[in-house]
Order: structure tokens, then C-alpha cells, then sequence
């Protein structure tokens, strides 16, 4: 039997607490200290500290986790029911809501493109979205 520090293994540890533990155990613990230590030294040595605002991507990865398939799911639902609401309205709401959120137009251009008033299309894009959500709420 090893009698090992957990202070030395554990940062949570503040005070010298004292364990007897297996060797085998405490082989391992100091093998893993070890496997550390040289992870440290081979990453200073090798400069491997990255900074996020060098715009290579990696904090892309740091920072957006990839999804579960029980989101991408999620997220599929959701778009499918969206679809389905937007299919609900008349053509010319449809048209106009697409036109504004997806393809990212304006209103004003979106007026100009129809030949009608910019405050038409801004009508017809908020009793689009209005009746969306009534759609929504009814049938999911």
C-alpha cells in the first residue's frame, strides 16, 4: 500500500490530506501527473496556444458546438411546419414574406419590383406573419 497526497493530484484540495491507496493506484495517479506535465511542456514547446481572433476558423469550432441528431431533428420539424405555414397564405403574402425574410429585401424594393405603395407590402407582410402564427397555433 502507497500512501499518496491528494493535494499534489486534486487542485480542489487546499490542505495536505493523506490516503493510503493500492500501488497500482497510485501508479497510475503519478503516471497520469507525468502524462501531464509533458503535455504542458510538449505544448510551450511547440507554441500550440491558439488565439481566437487570428479568423482561421477555430473559434468557430470553440464556439459552436456541432448539434445532436435530436436538434437536427428538432430543427428539420420546425422548418417543415414553417414551410407549411408560409404555404398556408395567399400567393401574394408568400411571395412578399419570402421575398422580404429569406431572400433579404427590402420593402421598399420589394414595393418598387410589384409596382404597388411600400405601405401595401409592409401590410401584406404583417397580416402574412399574423396569419402565420394563427396557423401555427392552430395546427401545431
Amino acid at each position: 500500500m502507497a500512501t499518496i497526497n491528494l493535494r499534489d493530484f486534486y487542485p480542489w484540495y487546499t490542505q495536505d490530506i493523506f490516503v493510503e491507496v493500492s500501488d497500482a493506484v497510485a501508479e497510475e495517479l503519478l503516471a497520469d501527473k507525468r502524462y501531464q506535465k509533458s503535455h504542458w511542456q510538449r505544448q510551450r514547446r511547440n507554441k500550440a496556444f491558439y488565439s481566437l481572433d487570428v479568423g482561421d476558423g477555430i473559434e468557430n469550432g470553440a464556439c459552436f458546438a456541432e448539434l445532436s441528431p435530436h436538434e437536427v431533428m428538432e430543427r428539420r420539424l420546425q422548418w417543415c411546419r414553417l414551410c407549411r405555414a408560409l404555404n398556408s397564405l395567399s400567393e401574394t403574402q408568400g411571395r412578399r414574406i419570402e421575398a422580404h425574410y429569406i431572400l433579404g429585401k427590402s420593402k421598399v424594393d420589394i414595393a418598387r419590383d410589384e409596382g404597388v405603395a411600400e405601405k401595401c407590402v409592409r401590410r401584406s407582410i404583417e397580416q402574412g406573419l399574423w396569419n402565420m402564427k394563427k396557423y401555427m397555433q392552430e395546427n401545431f
